[in-house]
């Protein structure tokens, strides 16, 4: 037990605490400033080097490569258009899936799920999150493109980004309806009581009062969704087919790559990128479109919720 300090004992060293548990205290912050400012250093490196082979490819790339037939890198040819378009399209139908699932999930989790019920439902719709793409993939390719693509379109081949973009919709549908959850929970109670004070049912609170509430957060599920969305690989190189290279199109019901599956196809290890003297140097070209598209959608993200965000 210390004793209390007297007047002649009383000064700055007094109140700075024990040596020991000082120096420790220093220790622990150096280690945590440590730790932040080596994820800085890492993604520094990795934003130079992606630089780099980026503007390797682009100065050292004949302008013509970048608009031609298809994605076919061994041979020299580039055409962002496709993997772009099908990114695009894979994107689009994933979404149109997560969203109204995710979205249903997440009004019924908030509004109308009793607590033992949400604590049984929410905790495995986060267990249906951590599924491995892989499985996905294969569910997407043997059961999903037969079952349904193929019964939609009679012409659909067995490899096809439809299939390819349910498949992303399952994965990011969890995602999609935990964040929208999260958010809906966080609308203050009071609101649902006036609205239901005023007569309102419990359908018109939800739609009404409780979602244009958490419409940030909302928003933020979304874009959240697209992100995840664009960067699924596994789910595309195994649904969709076209690993060698993939001419341009429109079609969904037909073979297709995406950006992330184009360069899972070329890096599927180091003997494997081997063709037109550019073409280790276009996975990072690709790669730098893939992180200008997502900090784009960030940034668009960010500035949205701060300007539809309401505070309570």
């Amino acid at each position: 037990m210390t004793r209390p300090l007297a007047g002649d004992d009383f000064s700055l060293e007094s109140l700075s605490g024990e040596p020991r548990r000082v120096r420790k205290e220093k220790l622990i912050r150096t280690a945590f400033m440590g730790t932040a400012a080596l994820s800085i250093v890492v993604s520094v490196l990795i934003v130079v080097t992606l630089a780099q082979e980026t503007l390797t490819f682009v100065t050292g790339v004949e302008f013509s490569a970048l608009w031609s037939e298809g994605w076919f890198p061994r041979r020299g040819l580039y055409d962002i258009r496709t993997i772009f378009v099908g990114s695009v399209l894979v994107t689009a139908i994933g979404m149109l899936v997560a969203a109204p699932l995710g979205m249903g999930a997440a009004v019924y989790l908030a509004e109308y799920a009793r607590p033992g019920i949400r604590r049984v439902v929410k905790p495995a719709l986060e267990i249906l999150a951590g599924i491995p793409s892989v499985v996905v993939g294969f569910f997407a390719l043997t059961w999903v493109s037969p079952q349904i693509v193929q019964r939609l379109n009679e012409g659909a081949t067995l490899f096809n980004l439809a299939a390819a973009g349910i498949g992303v919709g399952i994965l990011v549908t969890p995602l999609v309806a935990s964040i929208a959850e999260d958010a809906m929970k966080a609308v203050p109670r009071s609101l649902r009581e006036a609205s239901y004070g005023m007569g309102a049912r419990k359908v018109t609170t939800s739609v009404r009062v409780v979602i244009p509430a958490a419409v940030s957060g909302l928003v933020a599920a979304f874009i959240i969704g697209i992100s995840r969305a664009i960067g699924e690989t596994m789910v595309v190189a195994i649904a969709a087919g076209a690993s060698g290279g993939s001419l341009f199109g429109w079609n969904v019901f037909d073979r297709g790559q995406t950006m992330t599956a184009a360069m899972a196809s070329m890096a599927g290890g180091t003997d494997a990128v081997k063709g037109a003297g550019l073409t280790f140097q276009s996975l990072f070209f690709v790669g730098a479109l893939l992180f200008v598209i997502t900090l784009s959608l960030n940034l668009f993200a960010g500035r949205f919720v701060r300007r539809v965000r309401q505070k309570y």
